[in-house]
């Protein structure tokens, strides 16, 4: 068979419309080629970015814990939370904290005072008996002197009356 010269004219035409698409999809496999490039030079990035442990991190949080009223008993939903800041603390080697006793409003100063002492002491045992070095922890009591919540009603006193856990700075003594 025998083509004419506008069918062999027809047929480069073709042929070089294969090779320019053929062509065109070197170049679609040159850019994956690029991509992994800009992949490799994003990671470096991100690795740069990502050591942010030598950088400090904020300390997981420590909740505060409840008490009933005229009570140093820790409830068991209190019981809860020291586990979970006990965990925290046992993560936390070198972290020094202080609880800190509350109580609502009613009651003397000086009864207050000592009730305070009684919560914050009763959360200290039970992270002791947790695993956390008792050396780590001192406690205070504040009474009724700062009250987390402002009123006279039972939604107020229900939030005073609490243990607060307080973070201490590097190098502050203990007490």
């Amino acid at each position: 068979m025998f083509l004419g010269s506008q069918q062999k004219f027809a047929l480069t035409l073709a042929a070089l419309a294969l090779l320019g698409t053929s062509a065109c999809s070197k170049k679609t496999v040159q850019v994956p080629e690029v991509e992994p490039t800009s992949t490799a030079t994003a990671t470096p990035r991100q690795e740069t970015t990502a050591p942010s442990t030598s950088e400090p991190t904020a300390p997981a949080q420590l909740a505060d814990i409840y008490f009933d009223y005229d009570q140093s008993k820790i409830r068991s939903e209190a019981m809860t939370v020291l586990s979970s800041n006990g965990k925290v603390l046992m993560g936390e080697i070198g972290t020094q904290v202080t609880l800190e006793g509350h109580c609502d409003e009613r009651g003397t100063v000086e009864y207050n005072l000592a009730l305070g002492d009684r919560r914050a002491r009763a959360a200290k045992d039970y992270l002791v008996s947790y695993g956390v070095e008792s050396s780590r922890i001192s406690t205070i009591s504040y009474g009724e002197e700062r009250p987390a919540a402002m009123g006279h009603n039972e939604s107020a006193w229900a939030q005073n009356r609490r243990v607060h856990f307080a973070r201490k700075a590097q190098g502050q003594a203990s007490r």
